[in-house]
Protein backbone atom coordinates (compact mmCIF):
# COMPACT_ATOMS: atom_id res chain seq x y z
CA UNK A 1 0.00 0.00 0.00
CA UNK A 2 1.44 3.47 -0.74
CA UNK A 3 1.02 6.21 1.76
CA UNK A 4 1.36 9.77 0.23
CA UNK A 5 2.79 12.64 2.50
CA UNK A 6 4.12 16.10 2.17
CA UNK A 7 6.48 16.67 3.81
CA UNK A 8 8.64 19.54 4.25
CA UNK A 9 12.72 19.97 4.52
CA UNK A 10 14.76 22.75 4.55
CA UNK A 11 11.55 24.91 4.27
CA UNK A 12 11.31 23.69 0.90
CA UNK A 13 7.45 21.35 0.61
CA UNK A 14 8.00 17.72 -1.32
CA UNK A 15 4.84 15.21 -1.80
CA UNK A 16 6.23 12.09 -1.06
CA UNK A 17 4.96 8.90 -1.87
CA UNK A 18 5.99 5.98 0.58
CA UNK A 19 5.77 1.99 0.50
CA UNK A 20 7.18 0.02 3.04
CA UNK A 21 8.73 -3.95 2.59
CA UNK A 22 9.80 -4.86 6.14
CA UNK A 23 12.83 -2.51 7.05
CA UNK A 24 13.18 -1.15 3.71
CA UNK A 25 11.11 1.82 2.35
CA UNK A 26 10.79 2.80 -0.95
CA UNK A 27 10.36 6.87 -0.95
CA UNK A 28 9.32 8.52 -4.43
CA UNK A 29 10.07 12.25 -4.42
CA UNK A 30 9.50 14.31 -8.25
CA UNK A 31 9.53 11.20 -9.81
CA UNK A 32 12.69 10.23 -8.45
CA UNK A 33 12.93 7.24 -6.31
CA UNK A 34 15.23 6.74 -3.06
CA UNK A 35 15.97 3.40 -1.20
CA UNK A 36 15.67 3.79 2.16
CA UNK A 37 16.81 1.27 5.07
CA UNK A 38 15.61 1.76 8.67
CA UNK A 39 17.87 -1.39 10.31
CA UNK A 40 16.66 -2.86 13.20
CA UNK A 41 12.59 -1.28 13.07
CA UNK A 42 9.67 -2.63 13.67
CA UNK A 43 7.86 -4.01 10.47
CA UNK A 44 4.74 -1.29 9.46
CA UNK A 45 1.87 -3.28 10.50
CA UNK A 46 -0.95 -3.26 7.10
CA UNK A 47 -4.02 -0.77 7.39
CA UNK A 48 -7.16 -2.77 7.84
CA UNK A 49 -10.18 -2.05 6.21
CA UNK A 50 -12.95 -2.02 7.66
CA UNK A 51 -14.04 -4.77 10.12
CA UNK A 52 -11.13 -3.80 12.92
CA UNK A 53 -12.42 -1.80 15.37
CA UNK A 54 -15.41 -0.11 15.11
CA UNK A 55 -15.67 3.72 14.61
CA UNK A 56 -18.07 5.34 17.36
CA UNK A 57 -21.44 6.07 15.95
CA UNK A 58 -23.40 9.03 16.42
CA UNK A 59 -26.46 8.45 18.33
CA UNK A 60 -28.08 11.41 15.91
CA UNK A 61 -30.97 10.06 14.29
CA UNK A 62 -31.97 12.15 10.58
CA UNK A 63 -33.31 11.40 7.14
CA UNK A 64 -31.06 12.08 4.13
CA UNK A 65 -33.79 13.33 2.05
CA UNK A 66 -36.92 15.37 2.82
CA UNK A 67 -40.32 13.96 3.56
CA UNK A 68 -43.16 13.82 5.91
CA UNK A 69 -43.16 12.18 9.25
CA UNK A 70 -45.57 9.65 9.63
CA UNK A 71 -45.09 8.33 12.48
CA UNK A 72 -42.44 8.40 15.68
CA UNK A 73 -42.15 4.99 17.85
CA UNK A 74 -40.18 6.37 20.71
CA UNK A 75 -40.60 9.14 23.38
CA UNK A 76 -37.79 10.71 25.33
CA UNK A 77 -36.40 8.76 28.02
CA UNK A 78 -37.23 5.51 26.70
CA UNK A 79 -34.19 2.46 25.97
CA UNK A 80 -33.57 1.80 22.21
CA UNK A 81 -31.68 -0.91 20.87
CA UNK A 82 -29.33 -0.55 17.31
CA UNK A 83 -31.59 -1.56 14.11
CA UNK A 84 -34.80 -0.60 16.62
CA UNK A 85 -37.47 1.46 14.40
CA UNK A 86 -37.75 5.27 15.62
CA UNK A 87 -39.92 6.66 13.32
CA UNK A 88 -41.27 6.05 9.77
CA UNK A 89 -40.68 8.46 7.01
CA UNK A 90 -42.80 9.12 3.86
CA UNK A 91 -40.39 10.36 1.03
CA UNK A 92 -41.09 10.35 -2.57
CA UNK A 93 -44.37 8.26 -1.86
CA UNK A 94 -42.55 5.54 0.25
CA UNK A 95 -42.48 4.53 3.53
CA UNK A 96 -39.04 4.19 5.15
CA UNK A 97 -37.95 2.80 8.32
CA UNK A 98 -35.54 5.05 10.17
CA UNK A 99 -33.43 2.81 12.43
CA UNK A 100 -31.39 3.81 15.81
CA UNK A 101 -27.76 4.21 14.77
CA UNK A 102 -26.85 3.04 18.91
CA UNK A 103 -27.93 1.34 21.34
CA UNK A 104 -28.96 3.82 24.24
CA UNK A 105 -31.12 6.33 25.65
CA UNK A 106 -33.74 8.69 23.42
CA UNK A 107 -32.64 12.51 25.12
CA UNK A 108 -34.50 14.36 22.67
CA UNK A 109 -37.48 14.04 20.07
CA UNK A 110 -37.27 16.90 17.33
CA UNK A 111 -39.73 16.21 15.21
CA UNK A 112 -43.57 15.07 15.70
CA UNK A 113 -46.22 12.95 13.49
CA UNK A 114 -47.22 14.97 10.04
CA UNK A 115 -44.28 17.64 10.29
CA UNK A 116 -42.61 18.17 7.03
CA UNK A 117 -38.94 17.64 7.43
CA UNK A 118 -35.83 18.86 5.13
CA UNK A 119 -32.64 16.36 4.88
CA UNK A 120 -30.14 15.80 7.33
CA UNK A 121 -32.05 17.55 10.25
CA UNK A 122 -31.92 16.00 13.45
CA UNK A 123 -34.91 14.18 14.12
CA UNK A 124 -33.99 11.74 17.27
CA UNK A 125 -30.83 12.16 19.44
CA UNK A 126 -29.90 9.07 21.49
CA UNK A 127 -27.01 9.03 24.14
CA UNK A 128 -25.19 5.88 23.30
CA UNK A 129 -24.78 3.05 25.94
CA UNK A 130 -21.63 3.21 27.40
CA UNK A 131 -20.18 -0.01 27.19
CA UNK A 132 -16.14 -1.61 28.41
CA UNK A 133 -15.29 -1.04 24.59
CA UNK A 134 -15.69 2.58 24.49
CA UNK A 135 -12.99 2.29 27.26
CA UNK A 136 -15.29 3.41 30.14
Amino acid sequence: MTETHTIKVNGTEYVVELESEGSVWTATVEGEVFEIEVPNAAPVAKAKRSGGRKKKKSGTVSANIPGKVVTVEVEEGQHVTEGQVVLILEAMKMQNEIQAPVTGTVVAVQCSEGEAIEANVPLVVIEPEVTDEDGA
